[in-house]
């Protein structure tokens, strides 16, 4: 999901939680400039997604309107679908992957990473019956980012990546 998009889907799920949340909490919630919020705020509000209304002095509340929230559940379709699509392709990847490391003779592999991938990984393995291992004689799947590298022995021969 772009970053642009993926702003927007956050902002409007925190303004549904709390839509007295001021724009600097909304900053630090989503770990960007109170300038950037502002931005996509009055994005949102021009295109009718978010209504501003004044709750005090100065205070504001955000309210998401029926198209807001019709938009947000278009974005959260789409980031589940994209999510999916990623899933589907790093499990493929690295069946084929681990088919290459059987063939040249290993039922083990370390994974170097963490976060989703690296879980993606280790599901995989073990769907596959093949060992996860610390051992740096075998194998080693490498998440870098959303890819995964197999690298078949410690100089990177024989690596690919999906």
């Amino acid at each position: 999901m772009q970053t642009e998009t993926r702003r927007q889907l956050e902002l409007l799920e925190e303004i549904e939680r709390d839509p007295d949340i001021s724009q600097a909490s909304l900053a630090d919630q989503l770990g960007v400039a109170v300038g950037t919020v502002n931005w996509h705020l009055k994005r949102l509000i021009a295109k009718g997604y978010v209504k501003v209304k004044r709750a005090q002095r100065r205070k504001l509340r955000y309210i998401i309107t029926p198209e807001g929230i019709a938009f947000r559940a278009r974005l959260t379709v789409n980031y589940i679908e994209q999510s999916m699509r990623l899933y589907r392709r790093v499990r493929s990847r690295v069946r084929e992957q681990l088919t290459e490391v059987r063939a040249a003779g290993f039922n083990a592999v370390r994974i170097e990473g963490e976060g989703d991938i690296a879980d993606i990984c280790r599901l995989t393995c073990l769907e596959q019956g093949v060992q996860i291992t610390q051992d740096p004689e075998v194998p080693a799947l490498l998440v870098i980012g959303t890819r995964v590298v197999l690298q078949l022995t410690p100089e990177l021969q024989g690596s690919e990546t999906i």
